[in-house]
Order: C-alpha cells, then structure tokens, then sequence
C-alpha cells in the first residue's frame, strides 16, 4: 500500500451498493490508477501503471478473474 499524490479525485462504481462496501478508484493525470477502500480511506491506495490497469481491465472483461 502506498500514499497517492494529492489532488485524485476518487470515485464509486454506481453499481456499489448503499452499505459503502466497495473500493474506489482515481486516475492520475499520467494514466495510472489508485485503488482505496471506501470503508477505510486513509489506509493507503493500491496502486497501478497505466499498463497495469489496462492488462487488468482486458482480463475482466475476458472472464480471467
């Protein structure tokens, strides 16, 4: 886990559900991706390359996961 720079703007899938159960996601100005948990804010971020995010996306939407 690691701090993200300052100035992200996260955001929620809108498929999330009332009870806040889900993580949420900014990009940066680079391309690459921060990952947090929206129970747990300050806990740190995940984060990714924007070719990263990308081979993780193709592998969603192939069924990989």
């Amino acid at each position: 886990m690691e701090h993200e720079p300052s100035g992200l703007t996260f955001r929620k899938s809108t498929y999330s559900q009332a009870e806040g159960e889900c993580v949420e996601v900014a990009e940066a100005p680079n391309g690459d991706r921060y990952v947090r948990d929206s129970k747990n804010p300050d806990a740190g971020t995940l984060h990714f390359t924007a070719g990263e995010w990308t081979a993780f996306k193709r592998g969603v939407l192939s069924g990989e996961f």
